[in-house]
């Protein structure tokens, strides 16, 4: 590890002592000022690998991970709530101070989803984990996808009840928007219904939480169903699990975008292979580091570089 990415690592290290001292990660000005002195610090393109990190920063990684989830549940609700003492909760969006982020963030995805399936528009869409402020589900819904209807998947009926409360007043979402209660490892052939499905990236907060959740979605979404992941890339990864591209297994990873600006989460875009495609696949040889995409041909670089040119 280089002077630089050491330097980061004990960065990061003491914001964890920091955070994980807390008596509340609920939203508050020093819980403020961690996280986002934390994320900041995330933010710049460093080349770190956190599988080459020793198993002590690995272990305090995994815990700040745990804890970044527990604080943006917290803050999530905090503000889904503020937002619902509005008549129209959803034209006061933007008083979530990440607001923007999602915006690109969905714009992202929804242009990475139309350069590979251009004159596709999804009936169905399942959000895996959607929590009690859907900003992913609403932003698709009321700019990208219009005509779309949302599932969205969480386990938790507190967060369903205050999503329900932000759409419900909008004539058009609450009825292009639904909301389930339950674990998805206990939704089985449904899952054929969905053209397309997104997986929130703390669904599956550890590495074999994670691959759990996407083997079971290899094995009942349909054939040629989208799966679009979130995962993190260099010192993202702090924040957010890392998927790699060899944890999708039953399926065609298409292509994987690293943002660089202040969006943290990677998007993996993925396609359920077929029987025949998964014998074939069966008999590849995998490549011995799979986290990275260095190995894409010429032609992947020119796509990224399209979706910048979208983005910008």
């Amino acid at each position: 590890m280089g002077c630089q990415e050491e330097v980061l690592v004990q960065k990061i290290c003491n914001f964890y002592e920091q955070i994980s001292s807390l008596k509340t990660l609920k939203p508050s000005k020093d819980v403020d000022t961690l996280f986002t002195n934390l994320v900041l610090t995330c933010i710049p393109t460093i080349t770190i690998d956190v599988n080459n990190l020793s198993t002590e920063v690995q272990e305090m990684r995994s815990k700040l991970i745990k804890l970044c989830g527990e604080a943006e549940g917290y803050m999530e609700a905090y503000f889904s709530n503020i937002l619902s003492s509005f008549q129209n909760p959803l034209n006061h969006l933007n008083l979530f101070p990440y607001y923007s982020n999602y915006l690109k963030l969905s714009h992202l995805e929804f242009t990475i989803l139309t350069n590979h399936f251009p004159d596709y528009v999804p009936k169905k869409i399942a959000f895996v984990g959607s929590g009690p402020l859907p900003l992913t589900s609403i932003v698709l819904a009321s700019n990208h996808l219009t005509s779309t209807t949302f599932h969205n998947f969480d386990v938790d009926p507190v967060a369903n009840s205050m999503a329900i409360r932000l759409v419900s007043p909008d004539p058009d979402l609450s009825k292009r928007m639904l909301f389930r209660t339950t674990n998805v490892l206990d939704v089985g052939d449904e899952l054929k219904e969905f053209d397309v499905v997104f997986l929130a990236a703390l669904v599956g907060i550890d590495k074999e939480g994670k691959v759990k959740v996407i083997d079971h979605l290899a094995k009942f979404m349909a054939p040629g169903g989208v799966l679009m992941v979130r995962s993190a890339h260099g010192a993202r990864s702090f924040i957010y699990p890392v998927v790699d591209t060899c944890d999708l297994k039953g399926f065609e990873v298409l292509s994987v975008f690293h943002p660089t600006d202040e969006v943290i989460n990677s998007v993996i875009i993925a396609r359920k292979l077929h029987s025949i495609d998964q014998q074939c696949a069966n008999n590849l040889i995998l490549p011995s580091k799979c986290s990275e995409i260095q190995g894409f041909n010429q032609l992947m670089v020119e796509e990224f570089i399209t979706i910048e040119d979208q983005l910008s």
